[in-house]
C-alpha cells in the first residue's frame, strides 16, 4: 500500500522491525513552479530603461535635441527645404547618434550597476533576459522615433511648407535604419559589458572604418558592403534595390549579429559577481 501526501512526497512500503512495513518517504519530482512569464521580464527591463536618472536624461536629452534642431531650421533654415521630409530626416539625426546608447544602456545595466545578482536570481534564464532587454531597446526607440515624427510634422505645420512628401518607402526604411542601429548598441553593450567602453566603440570604431574605406583606395569595395553608415543611406532615401538588401544584410551581420552574438554568449556564461 502507498500513499501520497499534499506535498507531492510519496509514501511506500518499508520493511518494518518485526518483518511487516511500514509507510516511509521517498523522494519524487515536485512539480515545478511556472517560471516568471516573459511579459512581466520585458516590462522590467522596459521600466528599467527609463526609471534609472541615466536614462530618463537621456530620453530628455534626445527629445530636447530634436527639438532645437527642428525649431532653429524653422527659423533660420531656408524656407524651401523645410517640407515634412526635411524636417524628419533633420529630427531624427541626433537620433542615429543617442538611440545606440540607450541600447548599450540597457545591455550593461546589470554589469555597471551591479545589479545582475538580483536580476538572475528572479530570472535564472538569462537567454530571455537579454530577449527582454534587446526588445525593450527596440520598443523605446519606436516610441521616440513617433515623438520625432509629430514634432517634424508641427513644425511643418507651424514654419514648414506644409508639404507632406514621406512616402511608406522612406519612413519604412528610416523605422528600420534605427532600430538597426538600436539593435547594434544593445549589441556592443551585451559584447563590452561596460558602458563607458561600448559607448566609445560603437561611436569610433565604425567611424574609423568608414575613413579607412574612404582614405584606402584596396578597401574601398569593402567598405560599400561594410560600412553600416553607408549602407544604410538607401533606406532613409527610401530607394533599396536588390544589391542594396544584400550589402545591407551584409554589413548588419558583421556590425550587429557578430557582436550580438558573441556578447550574448558571454551573459550566458558569464560568473556575476
Amino acid at each position: 500500500m502507498s500513499t501520497e501526501t499534499s506535498t507531492g512526497t510519496t509514501l511506500s512500503p518499508a520493511p518494518a522491525v518485526g518483518g511487516g512495513t511500514t509507510d516511509a518517504p521517498t523522494a519524487t519530482a515536485l512539480a515545478g513552479r511556472p517560471g516568471v512569464p516573459f511579459g512581466r521580464t520585458f516590462q522590467a527591463e522596459l521600466r528599467k530603461m527609463v526609471d534609472t536618472r541615466a536614462g530618463r536624461w537621456m530620453v530628455i536629452v534626445m527629445a530636447a535635441v530634436a527639438v532645437l534642431v527642428l525649431a532653429g531650421f524653422v527659423i533660420w533654415g531656408p524656407a524651401e527645404d523645410a517640407s515634412f521630409r526635411g524636417l524628419l530626416e533633420l529630427a531624427t539625426l541626433p537620433l542615429a547618434m543617442l538611440l545606440p546608447i540607450i541600447g548599450i544602456m540597457a545591455a550593461t545595466a546589470e554589469w555597471s550597476q551591479r545589479t545582475g545578482l538580483v536580476t538572475f536570481v528572479l530570472e535564472p534564464r538569462r537567454g530571455r533576459v537579454v530577449l527582454a532587454k534587446a526588445l525593450a531597446a527596440l520598443v523605446l526607440a519606436v516610441v521616440v522615433l513617433v515623438a520625432a515624427v509629430v514634432a517634424s510634422a508641427v513644425a511643418n505645420l507651424v514654419g514648414g511648407t506644409g508639404e507632406w512628401d514621406v512616402t511608406a518607402a522612406i519612413g519604412g526604411g528610416l523605422l528600420l535604419a534605427l532600430l538597426i542601429y538600436v539593435l547594434q548598441g544593445v549589441a556592443f553593450g551585451l559584447l563590452f559589458l561596460n558602458t563607458p567602453v561600448a559607448i566609445v566603440s560603437v561611436l569610433v570604431l565604425p567611424t574609423i572604418w568608414s575613413i579607412a574605406t574612404m582614405a584606402v583606395s584596396s578597401l574601398e569595395e569593402a567598405g560599400r558592403w561594410l560600412n553600416l553608415d553607408l549602407v544604410t543611406q538607401p533606406l532613409f532615401a527610401g530607394d533599396m534595390a536588390g544589391r542594396d538588401w544584400a550589402q545591407l544584410a551584409t554589413a548588419s551581420a558583421v556590425w550587429v549579429l557578430l557582436p550580438l552574438t558573441v556578447g550574448t554568449y558571454r551573459v550566458l556564461h558569464r560568473e556575476v559577481k
